[in-house]
């Protein structure tokens, strides 16, 4: 295996990554010209089932970090629809189950997909505050079981994938417990929504939404008249536990906090997003670097043709591309990595690192393959050509499991009380360092992180503010600076330390030139900061432009080989018809 290919994706890429990279190349996957809406999530469905079969030990998919990230790298490329549904039938659904009590349940219809699950946790008029829904389960101690309620507009759950279309669903409904009246906080119930042919059961009501511009998903909203579950449709665990006699114990006083241990496996949609954009940029990649190789265009000279990948100011901004997505799958593996390997005792600031790296790897995401799509002209605007349809897609995992700014936001203030301690400053004078030193190159990054880290402090210690609000006002747009740039410190970081663990020459000073290109941009940005800071010279500003231009000149000839590292199946790239110039393309014909 290529020593690139071993930096992305590891040693055991092929068990890992091989078996879905192999079926979503394959020709049930094709994209298809002409579909309706409906007949595209139609053909989302159909193909989740073809997932399923292939998956050899769902539960072991679910339980493992590495392996339910990987089938997410893979599938948004080939079906974003089928993408989302999956995520949440694997992630969201049947993996909490499995986090909960569930040795007395029958998963055996989740697991062979004879039923899909969903998830309803978000309503109408509640999202980023999803503590405070109003949906109520209500224990009722004449049949011992429950009543599961809507009892406003606003509390109709909001956006889940619970139409007719895919046949028999359950959903866990995120709803209050009340017990003789009193809120025991917010857990996860198992409702049936529909029959076997998709028809909704007696009390569940579910309205069509408008269509949005992402996922092609049959997103609705849901409510629930007085629906009765039995006592075993409560998933327990020792963050709450209810007694048939309606003895209420936890290990948690907070309800809080048990809210946030029922929907724990949103972190770990987190990841799944972050590894769904990674997979879909690095494909847009594979298909904007191979276009510049061989679409031809006016060069400098009467009459002279050259590949597009020829002139400056077409590959200089591929090329920041390449390594903002080297920098951001290498950081993904990091952090999926910490967090399989996280106790008790890290979780906190585990699951704010996975916050952090989500919001920072979906942004980059929209940020390259929009590069991506206009570097392709007016080709890149088709569908069948694999950039726009997924780029519109990459919205929503900017907003799923966790708006990006919200969680960026709650970030930033454990950040600032106690959650990071920036490094120190180096000791070394800056005069006596190269820019083209990927530790010096380090350092700064860290410079950049202390500065933006001592001025959100300031700014929350100064006086006289009027309210908490009005403190955290003043504070907020240092604070999401600072996520930033602890974001791009443990991007290159993780890029840098790939580069050293290399045995390959040719791959270590790709790398490092690689990680040059992504830290010297970001210091270039910072520059001024930094200078007024003593930790750059006037000389160094003046001449970064330079080495910029410099690391750019030595990446340029090598740019298809870093995308042929993204291991893209050249069965799946045959398909569009940009990289056919004789016009001659793969793709398949819309169902009849």
């Amino acid at each position: 295996m290529p020593a690139l290919q071993v930096a992305l994706f590891g040693t055991q890429a092929e068990q890992f990554h091989g078996p879905w990279r192999e079926l979503f190349s394959s020709a049930p996957f094709a994209f298809q010209e002409g579909l309706t809406h409906r007949e595209r999530t139609e053909l989302s469905y159909q193909r989740l089932h073809l997932v399923n079969e292939a998956v050899s030990d769902a539960r072991a998919l679910v339980a493992d970090a590495a392996s339910l990230t990987a089938l997410h790298e893979w599938a948004g490329v080939a079906d974003a629809g089928m993408a989302t549904i999956a995520s949440i039938h694997f992630n969201l659904f049947l993996g909490s189950l499995l986090d909960h009590d569930h040795e007395d349940r029958n998963l055996t219809p989740y697991l062979q997909m004879e039923r899909l699950g969903t998830f309803l946790c978000t309503e109408q008029a509640h999202g980023n505050d999803a503590s405070q829904l109003e949906t109520t389960a209500t224990f009722d101690r004449a049949s011992g079981g429950f009543v599961l309620d809507t009892p406003s507009d606003g509390a109709r759950k909001f956006m889940p994938n619970t139409s007719s279309v895919g046949g028999a669903k359950d959903a866990l409904v995120a709803a209050r417990l009340i017990v003789d009246g009193d809120d025991k906080g917010v857990f996860l119930f198992l409702t049936p929504l529909s029959d076997r042919n998709g028809q909704h059961l007696p009390g569940v009501e579910v309205w069509d939404l408008p269509q949005t511009g992402s996922a092609p998903v049959d997103h609705c909203t849901t409510a629930f008249r007085s629906v009765p579950l039995p006592f075993t449709a409560m998933l327990q665990g020792e963050h709450g536990r209810l007694r048939p006699d309606g003895q209420f114990v936890s290990s948690l006083g907070n309800s809080r906090k048990r809210f946030l241990h029922s929907i724990g496996r949103v972190t770990m949609g987190k990841l799944c997003m972050s590894a769904y954009s990674l997979g879909v940029t690095r494909h847009a990649l594979g298909i904007a670097v191979r276009h510049a190789h061989t679409r031809q265009t006016a060069g400098m000279t009467k009459g002279q043709r050259v590949p597009l990948m020829s002139h400056r100011s077409h590959h200089t901004p591929l090329l920041d591309a390449l390594a903002s997505t080297y920098a951001a799958t290498l950081l993904h593996r990091s952090v999926v990595r910490q967090w399989s390997q996280s106790t008790e005792a890290d979780r906190e600031d585990c699951e704010r690192l996975i916050a952090v790296a989500k919001g920072w790897i979906t942004w980059r995401a929209r940020a390259v393959m929009t590069e991506c799509r206009e570097r392709c002209g007016a080709q890149g605007l088709a569908l069948a050509n694999g950039i726009t349809f997924q780029l519109a897609a990459n919205e929503g995992t900017i907003t799923a499991e966790g708006d990006n700014l919200v969680i960026w936001t709650k970030a930033a203030g454990e950040m600032l009380l106690g959650g990071l301690t920036p490094k120190p400053a180096s000791e070394a004078l800056p005069e006596d360092r190269s820019l083209r030193d990927p530790q010096h190159l380090q350092d700064l990054l860290a410079d950049v992180e202390r500065i933006w880290h001592e001025r959100a402090r300031t700014r929350l210690r100064t006086k006289g503010a009027r309210s908490p609000l009005e403190r955290w006002n003043t504070t907020v747009t240092p604070a999401l600076k600072l996520v930033d740039a602890h974001a791009h410190r443990l991007a290159a970081e993780a890029l840098l330390s790939a580069s050293a663990q290399t045995a390959s020459a040719h791959a270590r000073s790709l790398l490092v030139d690689l990680h040059g290109l992504f830290a010297l941009r970001e210091v270039a940005a910072h520059s001024g900061d930094l200078l007024a800071q003593g930790r750059l010279t006037t000389d160094q500003v003046l001449d970064l432009p330079d080495v910029v231009e410099s690391v750019v000149a030595d990446l340029a000839p090598h740019a298809l080989e870093m995308v042929e590292a993204f291991s893209v199946p050249h069965g799946l790239l045959d398909r569009h018809p940009i990289l056919h110039p004789d016009g001659s393309s793969g793709l398949a014909p819309a169902l009849p």
